[in-house]
């Protein structure tokens, strides 16, 4: 019989904001516990594109909780909103926090082992699973996909417990050279266990079939744009990441 991936609407809320997260888990699962996914957005919000990554990821086996960083139903295709929407939590306690209350939504469905957690993010959301590592959370692993570089601190390096994948576009005009070295410098410091992935001729979001549209809608052709083998290469790096800290741990 064909697997059926579940989805449900979960309501959650943090430090007061109403918040309205996606989970998603294969129906062949079972109630036994299993390895779970922290999945977090792109700057446009939780929409139909982070939606059809939790279903991808849990019809990998994995149970899937797109959290909301936002508040419920925020969501935009509008470049200055969302960066309006992004802005309060870049350099602040706030992104890791509120990542942080997601995480909790998650371990709360009781359907995933503690000990095989990671966090997958996508633009603003690559960031933002950085940060939460940073923050000592209870990660194996994290995945970044052409988000904003955080250089780790000593402190935060004495935090994390995860392994890092990051998957960077080699056209990426979003961050400079000097900013991605910094960052890579400061992992070699930090001692973290870290892959940094360049996709060469890949612009920032490659990894979204709906990057052209909304470049042209937002007067940002050449800055953003969809990368068809970037996108399937990068999935196929994260499968063997994935595979590497959740599925080949003991339980």
């Amino acid at each position: 019989m064909k697997a059926k991936i579940v989805t449900q609407t979960v309501a959650y809320e943090h430090d007061g904001i109403p918040l309205a997260g996606y989970l998603a888990y294969d129906s062949a699962a079972g109630p036994a516990q299993h390895p779970g996914i922290l999945l977090v957005h792109e700057w446009w919000g939780l929409n139909d594109y982070v939606r059809g990554r939790a279903r991808q990821l849990a019809g990998l086996g994995y149970v899937v909780f797109a959290l909301d960083m936002y508040g419920a139903g925020l969501v935009t295709t509008d470049a200055k909103k969302a960066g309006e929407l992004a802005g309060p939590f870049y350099g602040q306690p706030l992104m890791a926090e509120r990542a942080r209350a997601g995480l909790d939504q998650l371990l709360k469905t009781g359907r995933v082992k503690r000990s095989r957690v990671a966090a997958v993010g996508y633009c603003f959301g690559g960031t933002t699973v950085q940060a939460l590592a940073y923050s000592g959370a209870p990660l194996v692993g994290v995945v970044s996909f052409h988000a904003g570089l955080i250089p780790a601190s000593a402190a935060a390096a004495r935090k994390n417990h995860a392994k890092f994948l990051l998957c960077h576009g080699g056209s990426d005009s979003f961050e400079t050279k000097a900013e991605v070295d910094a960052f890579l410098e400061s992992m070699k410091a930090g001692k973290f266990d870290y892959q940094f992935i360049i996709y060469s001729g890949a612009v920032h979001a490659f990894t979204n079939p709906d990057a052209d549209r909304l470049a042209k809608l937002n007067h940002l052709e050449g800055g953003i744009g969809y990368n068809r083998a970037a996108d399937l290469h990068s999935w196929a790096h994260l499968r063997l990441f994935l595979s590497e800290v959740l599925d080949d741990q003991k339980p």
